[in-house]
Order: structure tokens, then C-alpha cells, then sequence
């Protein structure tokens, strides 16, 4: 059969009318010449985004300024658009300003010379034109509006607080601090239906904000999240992060399971199978990198809103499943509960299990955003060894640390009738057996702050020693004491794990010198320790939970003595040398004198007792005895600010480090707005039912 075309014949292919107009609009003619109805079509028409910002990235700085009428004409009429009565025109106005805005930025980030406002929208409209849009915006988020332009309306202002790298270099978001549009976003967080469909976008577009020229001008944005003092949105706004990193931690609870057996067949398994993980640890990253824009969003609200400090600590029912739609609704019957490892799972309502075990159902306990962030941070801490994840265990530790020094956090902190269980996640380690099978049960929120920073000491110790993770953790516990010396809190802790911790990284510092004292100061956070040490010894009996916890210390320290006997020679060999560390090192050697105090009054008392009972080796009953008998002889010296540290500051410390975290996420921001769920029919049919 023949064919139909003429020899040498080609088809031409046919473009979309719409991809049409695009090419007319961007080669410099002015598009009504043509079609005199050209506006009114244009927003008729679905946008093809990915054909506009073609044609605006093969021109050239030269092209667009000459371009610029036509780009003005198109802001102006998107703008002018908006207040449409139709919403398939609102959204297709919005798509195409989207698209707009991201193209031109793309052009930005190129190098090209051009001004960004001036193309986009024109000096003399810029002010006029910007008010106008986010008025728009502002009403789409608060007004009777549908879910997808809502969406749109979020996804828009994300668009523009993620154009630039450096956020405070964006002039376009001057324009978002004078018409300020806080309320309208934050209102989202109010109402469990809008804050589970635009909480994260919500949240984020709002830290963002928070981050704009921070330190250089009076932010509208931080000043009204300092401010806020509604509890629902504060609550809202917690929601928001806790069902982040809940997902988190249950992803982990499901793939990342610590092995619960013990022996050599165990730590085979777990070597055998961590050639195989790689993959996963990849994945891993990814997802605590993900969480990145959450923390700092929790950062902010901790850092800048003393008022947070209620939501962080509010209860909520755990069976609620890990989404900001349901966290605060309590009309609907929740689904079974997530598992973690140690914490069964408990049966759903709308079924019936055969059996119910008693502990099972004891150990229901309520959780809140505080449970939920510590138990993140006992498993993002268990790997530092990437980049991503050490800035993320950085930010934790941050936040534990603003947590930590305020007043009325510790407050609650340390209630005794203000407690949870919380499920904290052991590093599978081949030097120590694993924890004992036991169920957790409920305590004051410090106990488990001091657990996570117990375990993070005894995990860590390793040749490349992540000295600022372990500086940031001996201060928070710091903190912690300081507050219970100052108010004499008894907290019911097992403070033996505590001082077993410390007393093994200042063993670890004194073996590993010679190649650590090369690389970092490692005599300040032995002064650190140090200090906490006399703060025991010192004030102890003021805040130790039992009596007999103080006779415990003496003991641990009479103990270990040759650790403390090391670290003093360590110190002294540097104290008398002329080198970059001699100023913390004399600290150090001071430090140590009440330690070395008790053990040079107690050895011979321990001694004379073992000849006299013909004991050469003493139990620990024996010692304490010794101990208890012979306290009155002992003298000590006190030691001035025991209890004082130097508050945490963002600036100049912390400047680089948060700088370097909102460049980062923005660029993941900017590539992950999607606008492909806009191209369903059923988003077409949504629009067109609330026109």
C-alpha cells in the first residue's frame, strides 16, 4: 500500500497553542498586535511551565532587558488576574508567576548582570504590584478558598524566599517583611484540616522568613514568631514538627531494629551485615537531611519564643498516628500505634486481639513534640560521620542547649509528677553487651536528656573525636545540674552511668593525647568535666537523690583514681610548657585539685583498713564504709562559678554554622517544589466545582 505523503514530504509537528503564545510574548513584539484577545486567552489556557522558562533561559541578559515591557505587561496582568472571579484563571495566573519568577531566578544564579526587580516587574510598579500580590496571597490563605489554591499560594512564596543561595541577599523578599504576611500563613497551623494539607510548606516558608537578614534589620517575621502567644498555634506549629520527625523515627524503629541478640554469633551478624548497609545508610542521610528545615524550624520557636516552651512539653495520646491533621483532633478513633523497639504495640479500638498483656497495656504512655525530638536525636547521633548528619546532630544539641539554660523549661524539665517514657535507641556497639531487657517507665523529661548525652559520650569515643558534639554535651549537663544545685531538685537518676561516662572520656583523652592534642584543645572539655566533678563534689548533698549516692561518688572516684592520677600528669606536663594550650591546661591542673584531694586522703585511710583486716582486696560495701567514717578530716576547696556558664549566643559563634544549614536548605526547597499534581484532572474539577 502505498504511502499517503508526497516523496520528500514532512510533517510538521504541531504545537500547543499556548506554547504558541509563549514564543510570541518572548521575541519582542508586543502580543496584541496580533490578537487583541491575547490576556484573556492566555489565562484560559493551562500553563506549560516547563516552556516558558525554556524560552526564558535561551535568551540573554541582553534579550531580557529588552525584554522587559513584555515581562512588566505579564507580571502585571498574573497580578491583575488574581482577582478573577474563576478559579481555573486565579490558578493558571498563579502557575504562570511560578513559573515566571523560578526562570528568571535561574537566570540570576547564572551570573548575568541584569536586575532581577526591574525585568520582573519595573522600579516604578515594583512596590504597587508586590502589595497587591500578596494581598492576594494573603486572602487565598485565609478566605474560603479551595485546598489546591491554597497550595498554590504557599508553593508561590516559597518560589520567592527560595530564589537566591544566600537568602538575605534576595531583594525581592523586602517586599515580604513590609507586607508582612505572618498571620495569614500562621493561621494555617489553627485548624487540624489545613494544617495537616499545608503545615510543612507553612512552617517552612515561615523559618525561612525568620532567616531573612536576621542580624541586619528589625525582621517583622521574627518579631511576630517571639511574640506569638496563642496556644493552639503554638501548638499547631509543634504538631507540625513532631509528625516530621515521628516518621522519622518510625521509618527507623521499622528498617533500622538495634539486634537483640548477644555473643559472638550476634556481633558476626552485625559485622556481616553492615557491609551490605551502605545503601541504606544513604537513604538514612537523606531522610535526616530532610529534616534539616523541621529542626531549625524548631530551633527558631525554642531560641525566640519562650511561650513554645508549653507545646513542647503538651501532651498528646500516642496512638494518634505521625500526621498534623489528627495529632490535635480527638473526635476520630486512632489506628494502631507505631512500634518502636522499645515499645510494644498496642492493638487499635476497632479491633479485638486475642490476648492483652498487662505490660502491654502499662506501657501507653502519653507522649509530646519533646519525647519525640529526644528520641530522634538518640538515633540521628549514633552516626557522625557524614557531613549531613553532623550538622544535624549539631542543631539537635543547639536546641537541647536552649532547652536546657531557660528557667521554666527546666522547670518542667525536672517535675516530678510531669513525666514520660521516653524510647531512646542504643548504638549496637561490639565492646558492650546489650541492655538488659527491660520496660521503660516513665520519669522526669531530664532524666531522659542526661541519657541521651550519656550515651552519646560512651559511643563516640573514637580517633576522629567530634570535639564540638562532646563540648556541647558535657555543657548541657552542665546546665542541668547547675539548675538542680540552685533549686536542690533531687532527680530519682541512676548517677553512676553518669559518672562512669565522663570518668571513661577523660580516659580516653589521656591514651589518645599524642594524636588528639595535635588536632583540637582537648584540655578544655577535660576542664569541662572536671568541673561537673566538683560541682558533685561540692554541692552534692544538696541535689543527689539519695545519701547515699554521695558516698557512691567517692567510691567511683577512689575507683578510677589512675585516671584522674594520669589526666593530672597530662595536664601538668603542659601547664609547664610554653605551647597553644598551656592557658587550659594550668585550668585543668587547677581543676583537679579537690579529686586529687579526696584520693590522697582516702588512700591511706583504705590502706590501714586493709592491714588491720588483713583484706588486701576491698568490696564496695567495705570501701564505702571506709568512706563514710572519714569524711569529717577530709578538706576541700571551694571552687568559684561552679555553678555559672557563658549563655548561648547565635552570633558570632554560631553565625557560620546556621548561615551554611538555610543555604543548604534552600537549595533542597528549590528543587523539590512540585507543580505536576496542578496537571490532574481531579485539581481541574476541584477548581471548577468552587468557581
Amino acid at each position: 500500500m502505498g504511502s499517503k505523503l508526497k516523496p520528500g514530504g514532512v510533517r510538521r509537528h504541531l504545537k500547543e497553542k499556548v506554547v504558541q503564545m509563549y514564543e510570541d510574548l518572548f521575541h519582542g513584539t508586543d502580543p496584541c498586535v496580533n490578537n487583541a484577545r491575547f490576556w484573556d486567552d492566555l489565562f484560559l489556557l493551562k500553563p506549560k511551565m516547563s516552556a516558558m522558562e525554556g524560552e526564558i533561559s535561551r535568551c540573554s541578559s541582553e534579550q531580557l532587558v529588552g525584554l522587559k515591557e513584555n515581562i512588566n505587561t505579564l507580571f502585571a496582568k498574573c497580578v491583575q488576574t488574581l482577582a478573577h472571579q474563576h478559579n481555573i484563571r486565579v490558578v493558571n495566573a498563579l502557575l504562570t508567576l511560578c513559573s515566571l519568577v523560578r526562570a528568571l531566578y535561574r537566570k540570576m544564579q547564572g551570573d548575568y548582570g541584569f536586575d532581577f526587580i526591574n525585568i520582573l516587574i519595573g522600579f516604578d510598579a515594583a512596590e504597587e504590584q508586590m502589595q497587591l500580590l500578596l494581598n492576594h496571597c494573603s486572602n487565598f490563605l485565609t478566605g474560603e478558598y479551595c485546598d489546591s489554591l491554597k497550595s498554590l499560594s504557599l508553593k508561590f512564596l516559597l518560589v520567592l524566599a527560595t530564589g537566591t543561595d544566600n537568602i538575605s541577599q534576595n531583594t525581592v523578599l523586602e517586599y515580604l517583611t513590609i507586607n508582612c504576611n505572618f498571620d495569614a500563613v500562621i493561621q494555617l497551623l489553627s485548624h487540624s484540616s489545613t494544617r495537616g494539607q499545608h503545615g510543612p510548606e507553612a512552617v517552612l516558608y515561615l523559618m525561612l522568613m525568620v532567616n531573612y537578614r536576621k542580624h541586619e534589620m528589625t525582621n517583622p517575621y521574627t518579631v511576630n514568631i517571639s511574640l506569638l502567644d496563642d496556644e493552639l498555634l503554638l501548638n499547631g506549629y509543634g504538631q507540625v514538627i513532631t509528625a516530621s520527625l515521628a516518621d522519622f523515627n518510625h521509618k527507623y524503629s521499622s528498617h533500622f531494629m538495634e539486634p537483640q541478640g548477644s555473643g559472638w554469633f550476634a556481633s558476626l551478624t552485625s559485622m556481616v551485615g553492615s557491609m551490605f548497609l551502605s545503601e541504606e545508610m544513604a537513604t538514612r542521610n537523606e531522610h535526616i537531611k530532610a529534616n534539616d528545615s523541621f529542626l531549625l524550624a524548631l530551633y527558631e520557636a525554642v531560641h525566640l519564643n519562650r511561650n513554645f516552651i508549653t507545646a513542647l512539653t503538651t501532651a498528646t495520646d500516642p496512638s494518634t498516628p505521625p500526621s498534623p491533621a489528627n495529632t490535635l483532633d480527638r473526635s476520630a478513633t486512632p489506628p494502631p500505634p507505631a512500634t518502636t523497639p522499645d515499645t510494644p504495640q498496642t492493638p487499635s479500638s476497632t479491633q479485638a486481639p486475642p490476648q492483652v498483656s498487662v505490660e502491654m497495656e502499662a506501657s501507653v504512655q502519653p507522649t509530646n513534640l519533646l519525647v519525640t525530638f529526644l528520641e530522634y536525636c538518640s538515633i540521628v547521633m549514633q552516626d557522625t560521620k557524614t557531613e549531613e548528619s553532623l550538622n544535624n546532630v549539631k542543631l539537635c544539641f543547639i536546641i537541647v542547649t536552649c532547652i536546657s539554660e531557660d528557667q521554666y523549661c527546666n522547670l518542667l524539665l525536672h517535675d516530678a509528677n510531669l513525666v514520660f517514657t521516653v524510647p531512646l535507641h542504643r548504638l549496637p556497639m561490639r565492646h558492650r553487651k546489650p541492655p538488659p531487657d527491660r520496660t521503660p517507665h516513665a520519669r522526669p523529661l531530664a532524666c531522659a536528656v542526661l541519657d541521651v548525652m550519656v550515651e552519646f559520650m560512651m559511643s563516640h569515643m573514637m580517633k576522629k573525636l567530634p570535639v564540638e558534639l562532646f563540648v556541647q554535651s558535657v555543657s548541657i549537663i552542665h546546665r542541668l545540674l547547675c539548675y538542680q544545685k540552685r533549686n536542690s531538685v533531687r532527680l530519682p537518676y541512676n548517677w553512676k552511668e553518669l559518672w562512669a561516662a565522663l570518668i571513661a572520656l577523660a580516659k580516653f583523652l589521656v591514651t589518645n593525647e599524642a594524636y588528639l592534642a595535635k588536632k583540637m584543645n582537648i584540655f578544655q572539655l577535660a576542664h569541662q568535666i572536671m568541673n561537673i566533678f566538683n560541682l558533685f563534689i561540692t554541692y552534692g548533698d544538696t541535689f543527689l537523690s539519695t545519701p547515699s549516692s554521695y558516698d557512691e561518688l567517692y567510691y567511683e572516684i577512689m575507683r578510677m583514681h589512675q585516671v584522674f592520677e594520669n589526666l593530672y600528669s597530662m595536664s601538668l606536663r603542659y601547664a609547664r610548657t610554653d605551647g597553644d594550650y598551656k592557658e587550659s591546661a594550668q585550668r585543668l591542673t587547677n581543676s583537679l585539685g579537690n579529686v586529687r584531694s579526696i584520693i590522697n586522703h582516702f588512700t591511706p585511710k583504705l590502706d590501714k583498713w586493709s592491714q588491720e583486716h588483713g583484706i588486701s582486696t576491698l568490696t564496695e560495701e567495705q570501701v564505702l564504709e571506709v568512706v563514710r567514717n572519714n569524711y569529717d578530716s577530709l578538706t576541700l576547696k571551694l571552687h568559684d562559678s561552679l555553678d555559672q556558664y557563658e549563655k548561648y549566643s547565635e552570633r558570632p559563634n554560631h553565625s557560620t554554622f546556621f548561615a551554611n544549614m538555610v543555604r543548604s536548605i534552600l537549595s533542597d526547597t528549590r528543587q523539590s517544589i512540585d507543580f505536576t499534581a496542578f496537571e490532574n484532572l481531579s485539581i481541574l474539577q476541584e477548581l471548577g466545582n468552587s468557581t
